[in-house]
């Protein structure tokens, strides 16, 4: 199963204000784009992120790594469709719509839609309408509206890939948003949990309210530091698993598991961040169904509980401590492949690695210790 995410950033703005497009203003230290797109760039179960832009504003973006820009067209829906055929080929089998001018959306929203797609063929956010609602004209009262089953909308909106692409293609006239757009098709969409912070970027005011958000006044932005450290012993073998990656060595780490003893270390980081114990708690060593088991079936546990409890993982930091076998030669492949199993983009996981001088079991070369940090954000 591939996820994608298509970013909407070929709109114009103008009610916002401003003399650009509110995608390229600066909101609390980074441009709206930048905060949108790192909602799901680099996050876990999200494979490929989309961003479509105006074709005269192609040179103002610069895409990380692994992001890809097409352009759009002269309104959203035709922009959705062209985020959508730009993932022809690419193997996507669900996909999530999300519009730029919403950089405040809580990772939990994001983890609601995609839980819902697990069992759905659409899911969006949604909150429940809570104050009267009025018609008017020419500025009076003409009447009420029953606010009873109504929800004000909200992005991501999540559906299967290739429902969504025939239905857009099959759609005539504009559309409000994705959800308009399905159930045209006869698609039926199931409602997630909003949340009051993602608000989206429409006027002037909005951009002081996203700041405080962004910055954490008024919310309680909760960002979290935990510590790993973990030592496995050396026994007989021809490699050691060091952070995903296979590497040859004339004796194997001892373990209850695979003996991942980098892996281990950054899983124990983060339920420490969470103060969620430590790997023995989520997985004994006394229960057999773990022996030999591979590490990466307990770091994921820990990046899943992480998003659960509304995280966003921001950065891994992993030394491994030991004088052979060498680890510089294959760092960037134990980048590469953390990165893969959390769901992260590269550039937020460092794995490096030190002696200790010959001083202590690991300068005896009679083991490997690591040491993890791990950054959690709620915000």
């Amino acid at each position: 199963m591939t996820t994608a995410a298509i970013i909407v950033a070929a709109g114009r703005g103008t009610r916002a204000g401003g003399d650009q497009p509110k995608q390229w203003r600066v909101l609390a230290g980074r441009r709206v784009i930048d905060w949108s797109v790192a909602l799901f760039h680099g996050t876990a179960g999200i494979d490929l992120t989309v961003v479509v832009l105006h074709p005269d504003d192609l040179d103002l973006y610069t895409p990380p790594p692994g992001v890809m820009v097409t352009t759009g067209g002269a309104s959203r829906d035709a922009s959705v469709r062209c985020g959508l055929s730009a993932l022809e080929g690419a193997g996507v089998t669900r996909v999530l719509i999300h519009d730029v001018a919403r950089p405040c959306t809580p990772p939990a929203v994001i983890a609601a839609v995609l839980a819902a797609l697990d069992k759905a063929p659409a899911a969006a956010p949604g909150l429940p309408v809570t104050d009267a609602l009025w018609r008017a004209e020419d500025g009076t009262v003409t009447g009420l509206q029953p606010r009873d089953g109504l929800y004000r909308a909200q992005t991501p909106q999540g559906f299967a890939y290739a429902a969504l692409l025939a239905a857009h293609r099959a759609h005539q006239g504009p559309a409000a948003d994705d959800v308009e757009v399905a159930r045209a098709a006869g698609i039926g969409v199931v409602i997630t949990p909003g949340h009051e912070d993602n608000l989206k970027i429409t006027t002037p005011e909005d951009f002081a309210r996203a700041e405080r958000i962004l910055t954490g006044q008024g919310t309680g932005m909760d960002i979290r530091l935990g510590n790993g450290y973990d030592v496995h012993r050396f026994g007989p073998g021809d490699h050691v698993m060091l952070c995903g990656v296979r590497v040859p060595h004339g004796r194997g780490l001892v373990g209850h598991s695979d003996a991942d003893v980098g892996m281990h270390a950054v899983t124990d980081a983060i339920y420490g961040a969470l103060a969620m114990g430590d790997i023995g708690r989520h997985f004994p060593p006394s229960d057999p169904q773990w022996k030999g088991a591979a590490s990466h079936i307990f770091l994921r546990h820990a990046v899943k509980l992480a998003q659960e409890n509304g995280f966003m993982i921001s950065n891994i930091d992993c030394t491994l401590v030991c004088e052979y076998p060498k680890i510089g030669p294959h760092a960037a492949a134990m980048q590469a492949a953390m990165a893969a199993i959390m769901g992260l983009s590269g550039d937020r996981i460092s794995v490096k690695a030190t002696t200790s001088e010959r001083l202590g079991f690991t300068g005896r070369e009679e083991g490997i210790a690591a040491l993890a940090t791990a950054t959690l954000v709620k915000p």
